[in-house]
Order: structure tokens, then C-alpha cells, then sequence
């Protein structure tokens, strides 16, 4: 008798559609626009021992001469230039794409200083399984994840001198959060380093809390074993004078799960710009962030997902809002299906609530597709005031004005905020949402 085996039913209609000829897309082939030539692993080794290996050679890599970068000069996202070496990148004029929104003037010199004060001290709460190391610029974690993207992280990379490496171990699944709290004491330009690690089957969330005051550059690695789900959350509540640039990369292993979310609420300017990449088929990655500007603040979220395995999902979601003179938000969202990445699911949105005049909030969603053969891709933005059916439908049942507007700003917000999943941490950004939303009343 001849076996049969059965075939996933994704897998089948791909390869139908691939059969005839038929797009998964209306109006693209199944080759897609094929903007970049892909090249093998080894041309993105590095050329001494402190600059690791890309962490996604392959196909999911393409080559660059710097450091074992993995971008190569051209017109696709993916081409960007990546090193690990300062001296690659050319000085920041303002006028890149990637910077012109960021006024560098108030930027404390992170992309030209050496980045030679104090890092913010951290201080780390976590269940006993968790391995909390601090290591030098040697260990081979360092560099597991990403390689630096523009002139401020590779300035970080140049001068941090030791790192926080925060590892979940293999199977663990801890019902406490891990609170790691950066503590920044000063205003000298400084660079940090942190890595977290979840090992194949763990499961945990981890919260970066940033406060006090700082001026620092900081790159933040995290990578996902297969099988491991791992939530972390990025909480920018800084002093009103200071100035951070997080570059967080990810790293995402076989049907591994992973739920990142930014709240940025304090500083002067902050700059986050997550990148997560898929290693291996299956994965699946939930951005999500939050902000709130006021009067003078710069709040600028640039995410990157980059599909270079097929069968993975994506979904981006960041959502602000802004209020007093000169408040200033910028949210950049670029997507990047990769011809190898059948079956991906991918959908980014950004929407903004102004709340006030003299306010400015920028939207640039992009989506580069280099195959039709997938799931479904997609995005959003809208910026704009209060819905005046929203306001008109609660002081109709007698909700004063002023009450009626910070109901409508709650729900907004709440919609990231209930997506944590940690009551403590829930309630904690509730009630600075709330103050938020009091100081733009006085």
C-alpha cells in the first residue's frame, strides 16, 4: 500500500498559486520587485574578533564590506548601511532620510561626542531562575542579535564598556516580571549596552524602566530561542531634560512569539527605533508602542520588521498623542517582505490624537514586497483631533467638556496600554497617562 502524507493546507494553495502562475497579490507576480541581490552567509563575516558575525547570514542577510554588516547601499530598506565601526558612517547631516526629523541640535551630541560619561546605573528584580550578568565588551552574546544601524548606535557600540545580560533559561516560564531599571545621574553623553536572552522554550516579561536624567546612546539586544515567547516593555519615563537613543534589535528563532511595546512618555527628545528580524520560519512579532508629547517634547518611534522566512506574522501598532507649543512626535514604519518569505501575514497601523494647536505629529508608513505569494500585508495612518461625535454623545448625558475630552484620550491610549499584560504595570501607566493629560489643563 502507498503512504500518504498530508500536506498543510497554506503550503498547498502557495504551491498551486505558484503552479499557475497566479499572484497572492493583485497586481504582483509571484516573483515580486526583486530590489536587492541576496548573498551567501560568508560574505557578511566580519574581519576581526570584535565584530561578530551577522547574526542572520544566508539568505536572510545581504552582504556589506563594514564590520559584518548585513546591508548593502541601494534603494531597499534592507540596503541600508549597517557596522559596527563609527568610522563607516558618514557624519549626520539632518538632511538623510533617516534623520531628518530629529533636531539634532538638541541631541546632546550622540552622534558626534565621545560617548565617554556614566551609563545609567541598572539595577535588576527577577525570580531566581533568571541569570543577570554584567560582562565585558568580549562575551560572544554581545552582538547576537543585530549589527548597528545608523552613526548613534555604532557610536554606542564604540564606546560602551561592559554589559547587562539578562538570561530566561531554556523551558522557564516565570509568572514574576523582570524589572530591569536604568537610573540615569547626569547629563554627560553616555553609551549603554543591554541583551536579553530567552532560551528555546521560555516564556517571561521583561520591562526596561528608564528614569531620572540622562543624556545616553544605548543599544538594547533581544533574542528568542525556537519556541520561546517573550514579552518586553520599553518604558521612557526620563527627566524633562534628558536625551536617549535606543536602537532595540530582535532576534527570532523558530515559532518563537515575541510582544515588544514602547511608552514614551518623559525626556526632551527620544528616539526609539526597534528593528525585529526573523531567523527561522514560524516566528510571529507584535510591536506596539505609546506616546504622549508635550509642550517642546520630541518623541520619534521608528519601527523595522524585516520578513527574510517564510510563513511569519507581523503586526505593528503605535498610537500618541500630543498636547501644548511645539509638541513634536514622528512615527516611521517600515515593513520588508523579502522574495524568500511566502506565507507572511504582515499589517502595520499609527494613529495620532492632537489635542491642542502648535502641536506637529509625522506618519510614514512603508511596505517594500519583494513576492506576492503571501498571506496578507497592509498599512495605516491618521492623525487628527477629537471626534466630535465621541464629545457630543457624552455631554449629551451630561459629562462636562473638559471630562468628556480625557475619556476619549483614555480609551485611545488604553487600547496599548491593556496589551501588557501585567496589572502593576497597567495601572502605573494609567495614572501617568492621567497626569498627562492634568498638566495639559493648567
Amino acid at each position: 500500500m502507498t503512504e500518504m502524507t498530508e500536506t498543510p493546507l497554506n503550503e498547498t494553495l502557495l504551491n498551486e498559486k505558484a503552479r499557475i502562475g497566479a499572484p497572492s497579490i493583485p497586481g504582483l507576480t509571484e516573483e515580486g520587485e526583486s530590489l536587492t541581490p541576496l548573498e551567501p552567509a560568508e560574505t557578511t563575516r566580519p574581519q576581526s574578533a570584535s565584530a561578530p558575525a551577522s547574526p542572520l547570514g544566508g539568505d536572510a542577510a545581504k552582504g556589506h564590506s563594514h564590520g559584518g554588516g548585513y546591508g548593502i547601499p541601494d534603494s531597499s530598506r534592507a540596503g541600508r548601511l549597517t557596522s559596527y565601526t563609527l568610522e563607516d558612517f558618514p557624519a549626520i547631516r539632518g538632511t538623510e532620510e533617516e534623520w531628518r526629523f530629529t533636531p539634532l541640535k538638541r541631541f546632546g551630541g550622540l552622534h558626534t561626542a565621545a560617548l565617554d560619561g556614566a551609563a545609567p546605573a541598572v539595577a535588576v528584580e527577577a525570580p531566581e531562575q533568571v541569570r543577570v550578568e554584567t560582562v565585558g565588551r568580549e562575551d560572544s552574546r554581545i552582538g547576537s542579535a543585530g549589527i548597528p544601524e545608523d552613526r548613534v548606535s555604532a557610536n554606542a557600540w564604540s564606546h560602551f564598556a561592559e554589559a547587562t545580560v539578562v538570561t530566561v533559561p531554556a523551558g522557564a516560564e516565570l509568572e514574576d516580571r523582570v524589572l530591569v531599571t536604568l537610573t540615569g545621574a547626569g547629563k554627560a553623553a553616555a553609551a549603554q549596552h543591554v541583551v536579553v536572552v530567552a532560551e528555546d522554550g521560555a516564556r517571561a516579561v521583561v520591562v526596561l524602566n528608564h528614569v531620572g536624567e540622562a543624556v545616553v546612546s544605548e543599544n538594547v539586544e533581544i533574542v528568542l530561542g525556537d519556541g520561546a515567547d517573550l514579552t518586553v516593555v520599553s518604558l521612557q519615563e526620563w527627566s524633562d531634560a534628558s536625551v536617549h537613543a535606543s536602537s532595540q534589535q530582535v532576534k527570532i528563532g523558530r515559532d518563537a512569539h515575541l510582544k515588544h511595546i514602547v511608552v514614551s512618555l518623559g525626556g526632551s527628545v527620544v528616539r526609539v527605533t526597534p528593528t525585529a528580524r526573523f531567523a527561522a520560519p514560524g516566528g510571529e512579532v507584535e510591536l506596539y508602542g505609546l506616546y504622549f508629547a508635550d509642550a517642546g517634547q520630541h518623541l520619534e518611534h521608528r519601527t523595522f520588521v524585516d520578513h527574510a522566512q517564510p510563513n511569519c506574522v507581523s503586526n505593528v501598532l503605535y498610537k500618541g498623542a500630543l498636547q501644548g507649543k511645539d509638541a513634536r512626535t514622528v512615527w516611521v514604519g517600515d515593513v520588508l517582505i523579502q522574495k524568500q518569505a511566502e506565507g507572511t501575514d504582515s499589517y502595520e497601523k499609527n494613529q495620532n490624537l492632537v489635542l491642542t494647536d502648535g502641536c506637529r505629529a509625522d506618519s510614514v508608513p512603508n511596505l517594500e514586497i519583494e513576492t506576492g505569494l503571501i498571506e496578507g500585508a497592509g498599512h495605516a495612518s491618521a492623525t487628527g483631533r477629537f471626534d466630535d461625535q465621541h464629545l457630543f454623545y457624552l455631554m449629551a448625558r451630561g459629562i462636562p467638556e473638559d471630562v468628556a475630552r480625557r475619556l476619549v484620550v483614555r480609551g485611545f491610549l488604553n487600547e496599548i496600554i491593556q496589551k501588557i499584560g501585567v496589572p502593576a504595570i497597567e495601572e502605573h501607566l494609567t495614572e501617568a497617562v492621567e497626569r498627562e493629560l492634568a498638566a495639559g489643563d493648567n
